[in-house]
């Protein structure tokens, strides 16, 4: 039989798991190229031959997305395998009718082609968009377990930005591990929690050493999601967070309907801030599509170290990066603190951003008034610096996981918003994860 030649679209996550768990080792097929998208300068690198396998002593080049087309013309590619996440599904048919005019076939790889089977219990956090809140429910979960007297570990969803033979595993047990592996601040917000509650967290390329590392420490992994994809590991239980603030959501972006369908239970966060209506819109479209799924009703309610800072001031507001990016927020806990602490007036920083962040607004426009805590490089750090020094405010409400100060010289007053989750009612994750037989 013919090698099928093979393009991989991804965007330095999920696309490497797919190439390591079905592509690597497989001799029906050559994967001549990844292509890349969402994240800054993660094209013109190569899947390294240390990570690739014998099939491929040269490695795998990556290109930007932009030269797919290119590409499968010009090297006679027969499949382009989408791996990415956090994606309308008309994007998603855009690039398929793309790929299929040129003439190669579209394929989606599924749960069974791509998940990995553990030998510890695993506790599974997705969401179905970016910033729904699966970070506080991850907290949340961890807890339960710990007050429970469980070891706990944790494997992040990847976002390996630098070298990618030196990232293949990573283990995080303490804050200097986040500087020894010279962590980006997307990557220091997922893993600096971990770390606080005292919670060992892998992350990596490669997840079946990831995972065969993670099961001699552990009596329970919990997979900690990310970007809506679904989990690289085969859960016991799956606990999928949705977002009445962007209602509908739920079931019209891939893969995170996948994670709606799947999930054994529904965590509709946000009830505090969200309206009866879109609550229920959300409520009502879980039902038709996964009728057996436990429903378990949320709030994040923030709180602030010294509100004084905020009150009658003019302030920057500072969120989460990808949440404002590709998760298309239009607000965030940030805006929330703002309005509920008497704020001023938050002052709109595009007259003043510079650089990389500069070109962060140009690509989405929809951020509007709010800055992006970006920094998946040293340049990009810089610049959020450089912004927020120049914008005439009072203080800055920063409402990252993290403390961007650790990372960034902040020259006027700030404040720090922190949200956990809080259950509503009955059920609670409580009495799910206690019913589970360890």
């Amino acid at each position: 039989m013919l090698q099928k030649r093979v393009i991989i679209m991804g965007a330095a996550g999920r696309d490497f798991h797919n190439f390591n768990i079905y592509f690597r080792e497989n001799e029906n097929y050559q994967v001549v190229a990844f292509t890349a998208t969402q994240i800054p300068d993660i094209d013109g690198r190569k899947y390294p031959a240390v990570l690739a396998g014998k099939l491929y002593p040269d490695g795998i080049p990556i290109y930007g997305e932009e030269k797919l087309v290119e590409i499968i013309q010009s090297q006679n590619i027969d499949e382009v395998y989408f791996s990415y996440s956090d994606i309308p599904h008309e994007y998603v048919m855009h690039q398929a009718s793309k790929v299929m005019s040129a003439g190669a076939n579209f394929v989606l790889l599924g749960t069974k082609s791509t998940m990995l089977k553990s030998k510890v219990p695993v506790i599974a956090i997705c969401a179905v968009r970016t910033g729904c809140g699966k970070s506080q429910t991850t907290r949340r979960v961890s807890q339960i377990l710990k007050n429970m007297g469980k070891k706990v570990v944790a494997i992040r969803h990847p976002m390996p930005y630098g070298d990618l033979g030196k990232q293949a595993v990573q283990r995080f047990a303490a804050l200097s591990d986040l500087d020894l592996h010279d962590c980006t601040i997307e990557e220091r917000e997922e893993y600096e929690p971990h770390i606080v509650m005292g919670n060992i967290i892998y992350a990596g390329v490669d997840y079946a050493s990831i995972l065969a590392q993670a099961e001699k420490e552990a009596e329970v992994i919990l997979w900690d999601g990310g970007n809506n994809d679904f989990s690289f590991i085969q859960p016991d239980l799956l606990i999928t967070v949705v977002d009445p603030l962007r209602p509908g959501h739920e079931l019209a972006y891939h893969p995170g309907e996948i994670n709606a369908r799947m999930a054994n239970v529904v965590v509709i966060n946000k009830e505090e801030v969200a309206s009866l209506k879109d609550i229920e819109t959300v409520r009502s479209n879980i039902k038709k599509i996964n009728p057996g799924a436990l429903i378990v009703d949320g709030a994040s309610p923030l709180t602030v170290d010294e509100p004084a800072h905020i009150a009658n001031k003019r302030v920057i507001v500072v969120e989460d990066g990808p949440t404002l990016t590709h998760g298309e927020m239009k607000y965030g806990a940030g805006v929330v603190a703002a309005e509920k602490y008497g704020a001023k007036e938050i002052i709109d920083p595009r007259p003043w951003v510079t650089g990389k962040i500069k070109e962060t607004f140009e690509k989405y426009p929809g951020i509007g008034h709010l800055l992006p805590a970006m920094g998946y490089s040293s340049q990009q750090i810089k610049d959020l610096e450089d912004t927020i020094d120049s914008i005439p405010a009072d203080s800055v409400i920063i409402a990252t996981p993290i403390d961007l100060t650790r990372l960034v010289r902040i020259n006027k007053p700030s404040v720090r918003v922190r949200y956990e989750l809080q259950e509503i009612g009955h059920p609670t994750l409580e009495d799910v994860i206690q019913k589970m037989k360890f």
